[in-house]
């Protein structure tokens, strides 16, 4: 039985046993309607970490920061909601905004192909970390630079039983990425460095998934790039480099008296707040190098600005495992009435959700990654990034966990050829759990990828 389906019978299972108690049963049926939702995906940090802005460049459209936690979900068309009441859906400054200023949380429809798979919630300042976890099955948090307050955040995020055993997916974004280095046209190149290095650090490497670099005014640019901006930029491109150089020190330079080429300041100063100086710096050199269409320089952008890694990163670790995170949402819900009305018929639940977390093999899999991530667990050689991609590391498909290129055709993958492969993978980790020259832990880990591989395998031959 898959993971989702047992604990769907959990649930069905405390709302009997919670029959008599209308705030428990309201609280276990959103649960339940809440499994055959979009993964819901919390953009936290801390105030003017550009969270309003990430958002923008997920869904391709520029917002006005909102007062409100802010709910974005997929729609037939744009409008909001306070409450019951559908509540007005303007443009300010050629933002979109929400017209409720006194309410504590709006949800906003919004067509966008982005959020056919996840729920976006732009979380409120201050919000708190058991809030944002409660609500949302998956977390991007944002910050400049990690301090210690962003370490206790992410800490917090796991002190929790069930998330102790079933790993919080987390994914750490060092927002506003341009303005690393001072924001030298090298920026983001310096930006996606120091993620590397931040993913490699004991105090953050165990707390997420990934860590991102992502220039999030850039990435919402190119989404929203308009045609009057596409023929400002090409006519700042056209002059030469050391023509423009002075100007492009700093933004009011930019705005200022006796600019080369003949461009409104209010043009200049509208540019200027939409990319940022380095935006500009960045867009003129492209087109420069080529990208001379509107077409090519957003591509350019958003694959430069790393919305193509967030979304990367989004899909491997949240919207693939999509039914693994419900179903651990749905056990933290679970647990809170467990703790709130404990009663003689609920014993047998909290042995049901300790026997879920501790048997089923999804979650298995969240605590080897968090372990092989956080090196609790390590495995000699090869054998660590192998463990860790089998387990579903780099993404769940079962080509990415068996290695196999990307360029390759499924269907042009024979069934035996990936049976071999598997079975190739299989022997060799049945050895490894039986291995002396490994401890226990090891072997353990070894355990959970022949299970793994016996998954894969099972799966062909029903395919088959």
């Amino acid at each position: 039985m898959a993971v989702e389906d047992e604990v769907r019978a959990l649930l069905a299972d405390a709302l009997a046993v919670y029959r008599d108690s209308p705030r428990a049963v309201a609280w276990l049926r959103g649960h339940l309607e809440r499994m055959d939702e979009p993964v819901r995906v919390a953009v936290a940090g801390a105030p003017r970490s550009g969270k309003s802005t990430l958002v923008g460049a997920l869904v391709g459209e520029e917002f006005a920061p909102p007062a409100a936690t802010t709910w974005y979900r997929d729609g037939t068309r744009a409008r909001a909601f306070a409450g019951q009441y559908e509540v007005p859906v303007g443009r300010r400054g050629g933002k979109a905004f929400v017209d409720a200023p006194d309410a504590e949380r709006v949800v906003v429809e919004w067509p966008s192909r982005a959020l056919r798979d996840l729920v976006l919630v732009d979380t409120a300042a201050g919000a708190p970390v058991e809030q944002v976890c409660g609500e949302a099955d998956a977390v991007l948090y944002l910050t400049r630079h990690v301090h210690a307050d962003d370490v206790r955040f992410l800490r917090a995020a796991h002190d929790h039983p069930v998330a102790r055993a079933a790993p919080v997916s987390t994914v750490l974004v060092l927002a506003r990425a341009d303005e690393i280095g001072g924001g030298r046209i090298d920026a983001l190149s310096s930006a996606k460095q120091i993620a590397r290095r931040y993913r490699r650090e004991t105090a953050v490497r165990p707390l997420c998934q990934n860590v991102v670099a992502v220039a999030g005014l850039l990435a919402v640019a190119a989404r929203t790039l308009r045609p009057e901006e596409f023929a400002a930029l090409a006519a700042l491109a056209s002059l030469a480099r050391t023509e423009l150089e002075d100007h492009l020190l700093s933004a009011d330079r930019f705005v200022g008296e006796d600019f080369p080429v003949r461009l409104d300041p209010e043009v200049r100063r509208g540019l200027v707040d939409r990319f940022g100086i380095f935006g500009v710096r960045l867009t003129t050199t492209l087109v420069r190098q080529g990208f001379d269409t509107q077409v090519k320089l957003t591509g350019q952008l958003v694959q430069r600005s790393g919305l193509g890694e967030l979304r990367d990163s989004i899909g491997v670790y949240f919207t693939e495992r999509r039914g693994v995170l419900k179903a651990r949402s749905a056990l933290l819900g679970l647990d809170v009435v467990l703790r709130a009305e404990p009663r003689p018929g609920s014993a047998g639940l909290v042995t049901a959700v300790e026997r879920v977390l501790a048997s089923t093999h999804d979650f298995r899999e969240l605590r080897l990654l968090a372990a092989l991530q956080g090196g609790r667990t390590r495995l000699p050689g090869e054998l660590d990034a192998e463990a860790s991609r089998l387990v579903g590391g780099l993404g769940t498909d079962l080509l990415t966990r068996l290695g196999v290129e990307d360029d390759v055709d499924p269907g042009e993958y024979g069934a035996d050829e990936l049976r071999h492969v598997v079975l190739d993978a299989l022997v060799r980790w049945r050895d490894q759990a039986v291995n002396p020259a490994l401890d226990h832990a090891q072997r353990r880990a070894a355990a959970v990828v022949v299970r793994s591989c016996e998954g894969m395998l099972a799966g062909l031959e029903r395919a088959g």
